[in-house]
């Protein structure tokens, strides 16, 4: 049943706040800042490459691999197969780690009240 339900009246602050104080609520953010802060730092680290490689490695980047297919362009299309891989691998993580102990939270608040 959801907190939008007419029959259910919304929770109180109180409830909230119990919500957020919660042992559940911890884990969850601990959980959810163990991906997301070194997954972001690595991107970031990677996409930095990638602009310090295009503006001061224009000998390398312009090496052809096959064809006028070069090293800049590979790594430029890496870029997007990157964030899908993010993008799955958060998704995976979500379900298996998050999104329960997301329910145990939902369902104190909604049955709280």
């Amino acid at each position: 049943m959801s907190t939008t339900d007419s029959a259910n009246p919304p929770p109180t602050e109180d409830v909230w706040h119990e919500a957020h104080a919660s042992e559940d609520f911890a884990l969850l953010r601990r959980r959810l800042r163990a991906f997301v802060f070194p997954v972001s730092a690595l991107f970031l680290v990677w996409y930095l490459v990638y602009v310090l490689l295009a503006d001061y490695a224009h000998g390398f980047m312009s090496i052809k691999l096959v064809g006028n297919i070069n090293i800049g362009l590979v790594l430029g299309l890496l870029q997007f197969v990157s964030t899908f891989v993010i993008t799955t691998l958060y998704v995976r993580y979500a379900n298996r780690h998050l999104d329960p102990v997301a329910e145990r939270i939902r369902a104190k608040v909604e049955d709280a009240s």
